[in-house]
């Protein structure tokens, strides 16, 4: 059976949802990109993955921000600004009268291809835009069971060559770093930096808590994610010890908690590294949940309308 950080509840619903692509909305069935896009010829493109809270997209301008960066980086226009990708997120919601506990996936690649290539001057179109939105509630089970994580030999790549902070459509080397955990019996992969210390996992953000304090990788080697700077943050406003800095697996194995963070799940527990027991849903853990649900409900109350 699967078990992750991304398991979600079961919904009917979605087998009717409406597939945002290009303009159009349509069935999820007929929801398709030409086989010339360069997103699928040669992973070129960037994402985001959003929740809706209560009628609220949850701290939107971070993801938006983290999506104009990454299309910067690659070089590629998006061709509309925040106001204008945001109304179009809302369109796409509103036609499938969602309104809470919605996961939202937007993509957006260079363009359909006039012939296989990586050249973006054989690009013919412009950028392709999908959104999926659908109703997705993460799996209780996953934060009261916990995962496991195994620690892959495929590591977080220097920013020279492909900075792990660019959310892009490549993402083979987490891929293989997820199989190879999944091999090993473990449910998610840890990755380390290219020195040897603790970066991230395969799909989100990993802290350890040792005799009370917080600790994170120092984020030059994983993806900056929205829900890690919000633990950050938590921290800071509520004078938990934390610190950010380079820690290997030595420190890992004798952690009293570890967690894992993303946009879809929030918090999950770490049970076990490498086979070795971390230990249950901890105190800080549960501490720091807390908090980052606070966070979600101020988000929404700033955006909602008094009605």
């Amino acid at each position: 059976m699967i078990h992750g950080t991304h398991n979600a509840v079961d919904d009917p619903r979605n087998e009717e949802v409406l597939v945002y692509v290009n303009g159009e909305l349509l069935p999820r069935q007929d929801a398709k990109i030409s086989v010339f896009d360069s997103g699928y010829l040669v992973g070129d493109g960037v994402w985001e993955g959003l929740r809706l809270h209560d009628g609220v997209l949850v701290f939107l301008d971070e993801h938006l921000d983290r999506l104009y960066q990454g299309a910067a980086t690659i070089g590629m226009d998006i061709g509309m600004d925040h106001k204008e990708l945001t109304a179009v997120l809302h369109r796409t919601l509103d036609a499938n009268r969602m309104h809470d506990g919605v996961h939202v996936r937007l993509m957006l690649t260079r363009g359909i291809k006039k012939t296989p290539s990586q050249d973006p001057r054989l690009t013919v179109s412009g950028p392709n835009l999908v959104i999926i939105a659908e109703h997705k509630k993460a799996d209780p089970q996953s934060r009261e069971r916990g995962i496991t994580l195994f620690t892959s030999s495929i590591r977080r790549g220097s920013p020279d060559y492909l900075d792990p902070r660019l959310n892009c459509h490549s993402k083979l080397h987490e891929v293989q770093a997820l199989i190879q955990a999944l091999e090993a019996g473990a449910d998610e992969a840890l990755m380390l930096d290219i020195h040897g210390f603790v970066a991230t996992c395969n799909a989100t953000n990993f802290f350890m808590v040792h005799k009370g304090e917080v600790v994170t990788s120092t984020g030059q080697y994983c993806m900056n994610g929205i829900t890690r700077g919000k633990i950050i943050t938590a921290c800071r406003e509520h004078d938990i010890p934390f610190a950010q800095k380079n820690f290997s697996l030595f420190d890992v194995y004798g952690a009293d908690e570890a967690f894992v963070t993303g946009t879809f799940g929030g918090l999950t527990p770490v049970t076990g590294v490498d086979g070795r027991p971390i230990g249950s849903y901890g105190p800080l853990t549960k501490k720091l949940q807390a908090h980052y649900d606070e966070a979600v409900q101020r988000a929404v109350a700033l955006y909602q309308v008094p009605g």
